[in-house]
């Protein structure tokens, strides 16, 4: 009669284990077979993919490229603030004057550069204001005598006045209702320039608005007032406030409406 060793219970476990594979963490799959890889479900759910049996001599697929990031679109508000335009104020006889968006405040050195070109510019961002037709304060700003005095007769500009605003195909109208003065001298001045408002800084908007300034340097120097900034400007600017009346398409250029 031949001799039978007894199995350890232990070892008689594993070895089950191992044939059936229910085990994730028994050791590798047998011959002939491919462990299942974890796959990502479309929700973000990882789950475990059916193994696959290879054919012989035949490669695995690869593994498809990941889908493209797709780009954070550019702000609304942003993107209407850096179109250019071109402003038409049909009293004074200008005429689709060129107006530059740039990041930064009323006045400041790059936007005097931007004028010093004969043209004018509209500063937009935490300093600035808004793009046309859009809710807040949209500046532009000109000189009046030097770079061709595009805005020498702006002081000229009265109650009901129209000025319109061509951005990206859009007419924009405003209709003027009020001067202010501003003081390069004076931070609250300045403020009350540049807020969301027109001389309200800190009231929220709720009414597309627009500011056009020019230098005041007759009055100044009329007043004995010779004081210059670093960039040659006098003290006061003469602003133009208005509010949007209509919107409409091009047709035909901003001075023909």
């Amino acid at each position: 009669m031949s001799s039978v060793r007894a199995v350890p219970t232990a070892l008689a476990g594993a070895f089950i284990a191992m044939l059936v594979g229910c085990s994730a963490g028994a050791g590798p799959a047998p011959p002939g077979k491919q462990a299942a890889a974890p796959v990502s479900s479309p929700g973000g759910v990882t789950a475990a993919a059916p193994a696959a049996t290879p054919t012989a001599g035949r490669a695995s697929a690869p593994a498809p490229p990941p889908a493209p990031v797709a780009e954070e679109p550019v702000p609304e508000k942003t993107a209407a603030a850096t179109a250019p335009a071109s402003l038409s104020i049909p009293s004074i006889g200008v005429d689709e004057l060129r107006v530059v968006p740039y990041e930064g405040t009323t006045d400041d050195r790059p936007g005097t550069r931007i004028q010093n070109r004969g043209v004018a510019a509209s500063p937009y961002g935490d300093g600035g204001g808004v793009g046309p037709g859009q809710v807040g304060n949209y500046l532009v700003t000109a000189h009046r005598l030097s770079a061709g005095g595009p805005l020498r007769d702006l002081p000229s500009v009265g109650v009901g006045d129209r000025v319109l605003v061509s951005a990206g195909g859009t007419v924009y109208e405003y209709r003027i209702t009020g001067t202010r003065k501003t003081s390069f001298r004076s931070q609250r001045s300045l403020a009350e320039q540049r807020s969301a408002v027109p001389g309200f800084p800190g009231r929220q908007p709720t009414k597309a608005m627009i500011t056009i300034s020019t230098c005041a340097t007759p009055e100044d120097t009329a007043a004995g007032n010779l004081w210059r900034d670093d960039r040659g400007n006098p003290e006061h600017r003469i602003d133009k406030v208005g509010v949007l009346a209509s919107v409409r398409e091009h047709g035909g250029g901003p001075g023909t409406g």
